[in-house]
């Protein structure tokens, strides 16, 4: 029994130490010492599980629920929204839903339909259709919108537009172009998806210890890093079924 009380208020202090330690207010001091458990609890659901990776994966693991028992329902949404106002806010946001259904010949067209008017040379809608066309393998759409971006706005997201014009050269089947470009890119690229689209090219290529190499290079940076972010993980979540399969 000593001992178990002993860690307790071991648990205690540690608690106490983290609250004044970031700025909480000073009578969750009281609550901590007053209630030995109860108070330590309380505290880490009110003020640390909020901002905690657990909670954001908690929050991850909802969203991807919720969008399995209602697949289409934010589609619905934005489509009704659009019908309401044919804004192109309202656009932009269906032809990301669009995207994510795997529906990007509709993303294209409803991109191209934004840029019009004021917004007829519009850096982030142009990089949007650039990058719907490339999810769609619409290459000739996709190089055109590259063109321009590279033509009217090149400080507009460069290396991912660079990105995106590997995954041209790759599509089109000009390999040694594609793969020029992916390393001059793994050095500079901020996140993940270029490392991976370079060693899943490297794979289908034949070239297998080469893409096993930058597969486990990025699973290293990426434990480095520590990001949770939900579209950095798909890319750290690919590159390990990769490594096992392999």
């Amino acid at each position: 029994m000593p001992l178990l009380g002993g860690l307790v208020l071991l648990i205690q202090f540690s608690f106490a130490f983290h609250a004044l330690k970031t700025g909480r207010p000073n009578w969750w001091i009281f609550i901590i010492m007053g209630f030995p458990v109860m108070g330590c609890l309380i505290y880490y659901f009110v003020e640390v599980f909020p901002g905690s990776r657990e909670h954001r994966k908690a929050h991850q693991t909802a969203r991807k629920l919720v969008k399995a028992l209602q697949p289409d329902a934010d589609l619905a949404h934005r489509a009704a929204e659009l019908e309401v106002c044919g804004s192109v806010d309202n656009k932009m946001a269906l032809a990301a839903e669009c995207s994510a259904h795997q529906m990007h010949a509709e993303a294209v067209k409803l991109y191209e339909s934004c840029l019009q008017g004021v917004f007829a040379g519009d850096a982030a809608i142009t990089y949007a259709l650039a990058a719907a066309a490339v999810e769609g393998g619409d290459w000739d759409r996709a190089t055109r919108a590259i063109a321009r971006l590279k033509a009217e706005a090149p400080k507009h997201r460069p290396l991912e537009v660079r990105l995106l014009e590997a995954r041209v050269h790759e599509g089109r089947g000009e390999n040694d172009a594609a793969l020029a470009v992916y390393r001059e890119l793994v050095p500079q690229f901020v996140g993940l998806e270029a490392r991976y689209r370079y060693a899943q090219m490297l794979a289908r290529l034949g070239q297998s210890e080469a893409a096993i190499e930058v597969f486990n290079q990025l699973l290293a940076h990426a434990k480095r890093a520590g990001s949770t972010v939900e579209s950095e993980e798909q890319w750290t979540a690919a590159a390990k079924r990769a490594v096992r399969g392999a």
